[in-house]
């Protein structure tokens, strides 16, 4: 068998800040999540997201200590359109989130943006230029 990638993880300081500001990208996560150790979600296409708090992962890793940047990192969600790129950038800002990379036309041909989750990964928004 050879292995595929089923499952993109994130470790959280705060479980009910991540999981809302996931959900306001889109991610059908249950309310009652937010006072879980361990949280899963389905995305389209089969791959699945899943958030454990760092407690939890101590259980097993009891060394385990946050890495110091997670810039080599990032999660990026396709938007339907450039507007959909600013109006998500500015949602997100706009409920207090941390904004890196305010939208632009990028080089490449998309609409570009990046934000920073809660824990400091990075999150880009992008969609195909018109």
């Amino acid at each position: 068998m050879t292995p595929r990638l089923d499952a993109i993880g994130l470790v959280v300081a705060d479980m009910a800040a991540s999981l809302a500001f996931y959900r306001l990208l889109g991610l059908d996560i249950p309310a009652a999540a937010d006072n879980q150790p361990h949280v899963e979600a389905a995305l389209p296409g089969g791959l699945r997201i899943l958030w454990d708090t760092e407690e939890t992962v101590r259980s097993f890793d009891p060394d385990w200590q946050p890495p110091r940047s997670s810039g080599r990192t990032g999660l990026c969600f396709v938007c339907a359109s450039p507007a959909e790129v600013d109006a998500t950038y500015a949602a997100l800002t706009g409920a207090g989130y941390q904004g890196h990379l305010k939208p632009w036309n990028a080089v490449w041909g998309q609409r570009y943006a990046t934000l920073l989750d809660p824990d400091g990964c990075e999150v880009s928004l992008f969609a195909a230029a018109t």
